[in-house]
């Protein structure tokens, strides 16, 4: 009988690990994704692929009749004909291939996640409420492509520039399915319930879910800045120019429309942001200093420490260098780093309920 327990334990947590596994190379996928993303935006290669074949769309141009199809196309459209009027097909390949890989890879994310998810249903490895959450990930992963796609043709009409919102949309959905897959990710590679559970107070908790959010924020407003093109104006820091905040952030009526549309003041945002989320997260290091944390979690508070003055840096230096390619990927990388340090924090402070932390210690004392 033993035999038998000590045996489906095993099994247990080879299906578990198997399980997180799997949902950490999704993950994988997906931060590898956002990086081929930020390099086919700086490289202005979103837009060099104007239709969406889901299927056939795998297949690149295999021959000169095909690339020299595939450029005529491109022709008719605004970037080419307001942009690219000099461009060769030579020079079309270039673009091309960036947002050609960025396509495949998403439609590669699609397949490492349904077909290990649908093995995992039929052999019952899944509970109901696991199978609901993981397919609305799934589903959310759909939307993001579709979302995708919406961004991509907001800039084949009359400006050859994707919509800022579409594109902050897009990123938005890209963190949170890191998030997401992160999350249960580190739930199925625990390996006992109550494993390097932390109790701490209501407000470190609290804390915890505003720096994750305070980042997620962060990110959004780059999206904005990456949708407007504003870290190209104003290359200087700690100021904008000769000024602090420049007069051109209030030109356009009616006010409040310049907190969204305006790039001087989306910029003038995203810099004084980054700084509340370096100091909040600093405060929350200070709180947490004379906690009684895990050294692993100890460890986790530190690397977000430093994560968030490196991503800083990386920000001011991409502002300097009028956001070359590498810095610019390496900025956006840097954010999602960051988000990732915050939710595993997040994850180790508040896995359970007071009540569970009560229940655990009553099981203990009996």
């Amino acid at each position: 009988m033993e035999n038998i327990l000590e045996y489906k334990t095993h099994s247990d947590q080879r299906v578990k690990r198997q399980i997180g596994i799997w949902l950490l190379v999704g993950y994988s996928m997906v931060f590898i994704m956002l990086i081929l993303g930020g390099a086919t935006r700086l490289t202005q290669s979103g837009l060099s692929i104007v239709e969406w074949n889901v299927i056939m769309g795998i297949v690149p141009p295999l021959n000169d009749s095909d690339w020299n199809s595939a450029f005529e196309k491109y022709k008719q459209f605004p970037e080419y004909n307001i942009l690219n009027k000099t461009m060769t097909v030579e020079d079309f390949k270039g673009i091309f291939w960036w947002e050609y890989i960025h396509r495949v890879w998403g439609r590669l994310i699609g397949l490492v996640f349904i077909i290990p998810f649908t093995i995992f249903v039929f052999q019952k490895k899944l509970s109901v409420p696991w199978i609901r959450r993981l397919t609305g990930v799934f589903l959310i992963g759909a939307f993001q492509g579709f979302v995708g796609w919406y961004m991509v043709k907001s800039g084949l009409i009359d400006n050859p520039h994707v919509s800022h919102y579409r594109l902050t949309l897009h990123l938005f959905l890209a963190f949170s399915i890191c998030g997401l897959l992160l999350w249960y990710a580190a739930v199925w590679l625990t390996k006992n319930e109550f494993e390097k559970t932390i109790f701490v107070n209501t407000f470190v908790r609290k804390f915890s879910s505003a720096v994750v959010m305070l980042i997620l924020l962060q990110t959004m407003l780059g999206g904005l800045v990456a949708g407007l093109k504003a870290g190209y104006m104003f290359n200087t820091y700690p100021k904008m120019g000769v000024d602090w905040l420049p007069e051109a952030a209030w030109m356009m009526e009616p006010l409040w429309i310049n907190f969204l549309e305006n790039a001087v003041m989306i910029q003038f945002i995203h810099r004084t942001m980054a700084l509340v989320v370096l100091a909040a997260i600093f405060v929350f290091w200070i709180k947490t200093r004379s906690l009684e944390l895990s050294s692993r979690l100890r460890m986790d508070i530190m690397l977000l420490v430093i994560m968030a003055i490196v991503q800083l840096t990386l920000g001011i230096i991409t502002v300097l260098f009028s956001v070359p390619v590498l810095w610019g990927v390496a900025h956006q990388a840097g954010a999602l780093v960051l988000f990732s340090l915050a939710v595993q924090v997040r994850f180790q402070l508040g896995r359970h309920s007071k009540n569970e932390f009560d229940q655990l210690e009553k099981n203990e004392s009996v």
